[in-house]
């Protein structure tokens, strides 16, 4: 089975049950390549959960989860990432005891599943995983302990260990959770500078200002079914989003 034309990723009545309940409720939909889709939603939205089966960390009760075109459902994280999906998550871990640039390291050399581990780098694998922390602007704090960052660091060191294999599809869970106004509003620049490499990205945010602001598309989802597929602006417009999501927080983004 074939994806629609021009997707890059395309879930098709995808569901997830636990008992009789059902946390993911067909939910069909389909991204194209280098499009940026912001999917949010109250908590207990199944939006997390969705993302875990495209993923591939949760077993897919019933639909089919297709990626460039090929059916991946049931397929391993680490295969899907080996393809071309890449994905963070809420919590900002990383290997804590390693420094950013160990981190950054393993991530360029271990990351593509081709390297059998050894004692030595090369001076490709230094120099690409020091124009990664350049890059994201982690070179001062590349001695230092991933646990000793500060959270902004940590999410951006996050992403470049995502995209040090150049994935087609980057899938984000709350990039920008628990940032202040000036590092969100950094954040927001480093996802502008993605799309701007035609990298697609899908992600999970309650921050409607980044949201807006990054996104060509707004998915909203509530009970785990998706209540909203259009343009970010027009959420705050959308009588259904308003009652169970935005409430008061609609009149400040249709003022924005």
């Amino acid at each position: 089975m074939t994806a629609s034309v021009g997707s890059v990723l395309e879930c098709r009545d995808v569901r997830k049950y636990y008992g009789a309940l059902a946390a993911v409720d067909g939910v069909s939909l389909a991204i194209a390549p280098g499009e940026t889709v912001g999917i949010g939603g109250p908590n207990g939205a199944g939006k997390t959960t969705f993302f875990d089966l495209i993923s591939g960390l949760t077993p897919v009760s019933r639909g089919q989860v297709l990626f460039r075109g090929d059916t991946i459902t049931g397929m391993s994280p680490h295969r899907l990432f080996h393809q071309g999906m890449a994905r963070t998550f809420q919590v900002t871990g990383g290997f804590t005891s390693m420094t950013v640039y160990e981190n950054m390291m393993a991530a360029v050399v271990f990351g593509s599943g081709n390297q059998k581990p050894g004692l030595f780098f090369g001076r490709e694998h230094r120099e690409r995983t020091m124009f990664y922390l350049q890059d994201y602007g982690l070179t001062e704090l590349s001695g230092a302990l991933v646990s000793d960052i500060p959270a902004l660091a940590r999410k951006k060191l996050m992403v470049a260990t995502a995209i040090a294999h150049n994935p087609q599809l980057l899938l984000l869970d709350e990039p920008v959770g628990g940032l202040m106004p000036g590092e969100v509003d950094e954040f927001i620049d480093l996802i502008l500078n993605l799309k701007g490499r035609g990298i697609c990205v899908v992600f999970i945010e309650h921050v409607m200002r980044f949201l807006t602001r990054v996104a060509d598309r707004a998915v909203i989802m509530h009970q785990g079914k998706i209540i909203y597929d259009g343009a970010p602006l027009g959420i705050a417009k959308d009588p259904t989003v308003c009652s169970v999501y935005l409430g008061a927080e609609a009149d400040a983004l249709g003022a924005s």
